[in-house]
């Protein structure tokens, strides 16, 4: 067995008569900071092109944690991209039905129909959970985490999301690290990008009216498109007129769709239902409004971190969000059929074998 290493001017390999174990691949990751999987490929890895970078000017640079998530996701990706072409697996019809030129409402209208999606009638108060359930479902894999390891988080200032428009296998990533509204934006952000086979990383994602001349346009583009599916024209228009009148109005029509407030406070001004006036002072109690949500959030969980312990948060369902149950699923039947040794199944998993019936016991959950 191949031992693969990352060093300064590139990949090497090292042959030994003994193979590392997976706790000595777990160590190597950590003190290289490279994905855990990085080290068990059988060949040196394909050099992945960096993606393109939507991000507004002036935005953080990439830092360890950034760069760690986007090289593991491109590794399973491009490990399940390839899976599926050789056994000629019928390409995503999503990827490139549409372009830039195209107009953000038929993309929109095109991405609810094809997950078959109301965003007037959700089925529970976590919408997030139905649209990646819809995105598998029709075969887009979709990462959720802002968790490395204790000491390697991710910065949601750095990143918000990413998607690689493959046809072979469209991926989706989504940091976990903000609430589920503005997490629900950027995944169905960074479903437009599949639609319009634009593969690269975002930060910002939710509508903003400061500085909009500096976003890139596939940005302005997709937050279009999201908005438009989130908020329909029609159906925001369906809501009373006194809903938008104050912040406690604004807010219970932005939990029914599942949005934030400012996105709902930009796409009703967008939409003429409120003057510009109304915004600034709308804006303002929606600032004092999440400021005081923000607390409340980082009491509740203090509280469930403590009543977590020692244990803390479960392991299986972090990897599960992590590695998308999609592509969870797909590698524990490959492993089941026999398709793939133990040791790829493991280091693509993040799992050890032996407690992959813990993992699978999530998928059903």
């Amino acid at each position: 067995m191949k031992l693969v290493i990352e060093g300064s001017s590139g990949y090497y390999t090292q042959r030994g008569e003994s193979q590392p174990t997976i706790r000595q691949a777990q160590t190597l990751a950590k003190a290289y900071k490279r994905p855990f999987a990085l080290f068990f490929l059988p060949d040196i890895p394909r050099d992945f092109q960096p993606l393109q970078d939507f991000r507004k000017p002036g935005a953080k640079p990439l830092t360890t944690s950034s760069i760690f998530i986007i090289r593991e996701i491109q590794q399973k990706q491009a490990w399940i991209s390839d899976v599926n072409s050789e056994n000629k697996e019928e390409k995503s019809p999503f990827v490139g039905r549409f372009s830039i030129k195209d107009d953000p409402k038929n993309v929109a209208q095109d991405i609810l129909d094809a997950l078959k999606i109301n965003p007037a009638f959700y089925k529970s108060e976590n919408p997030i959970k139905e649209w990646i359930n819809a995105a598998e479902k029709n075969g887009i894999f979709v990462s959720r985490t802002s968790f490395i390891h204790s000491r390697l988080k991710l910065d949601s200032e750095e990143l918000q999301g990413f998607a690689i428009a493959d046809p072979h296998a469209p991926f989706v990533f989504v940091n976990s690290e903000d609430w589920n509204a503005p997490q629900l934006f950027t995944l169905v952000h960074e479903l437009a990008h599949i639609w319009i086979a634009e593969s690269g990383i975002s930060n910002a994602v939710e509508p903003n009216l400061t500085y909009k001349d500096k976003f890139h346009p596939v940005e302005l583009f997709c937050n279009e498109v999201a908005a438009n599916a989130l908020m329909p024209e029609e159906l925001v228009f369906s809501f009373d007129s006194s809903s938008f009148q104050n912040s406690e109005g604004i807010f219970q029509v932005a939990k029914q769709l599942g949005v934030s407030s400012f996105a709902l406070l930009v796409r009703t001004l967008n939409l003429n239902i409120i003057s510009t006036f109304d915004y600034q002072k709308l804006k303002k109690q929606a600032d004092i409004s999440y400021a005081d949500y923000l607390s409340r959030e980082a009491e509740k969980k203090a509280r469930q971190k403590e009543k977590d312990k020692p244990g803390g948060p479960n392991y299986f369902m972090l990897q599960l969000n992590r590695n998308s149950r999609l592509f969870t699923q797909t590698v524990l039947d490959a492993f089941r059929g026999g398709f793939i040794e133990p040791t790829l199944a493991s280091s693509l998993l993040n799992v050890q074998v032996n407690k992959f019936q813990k993992l699978e016991s999530q998928l059903n959950r």
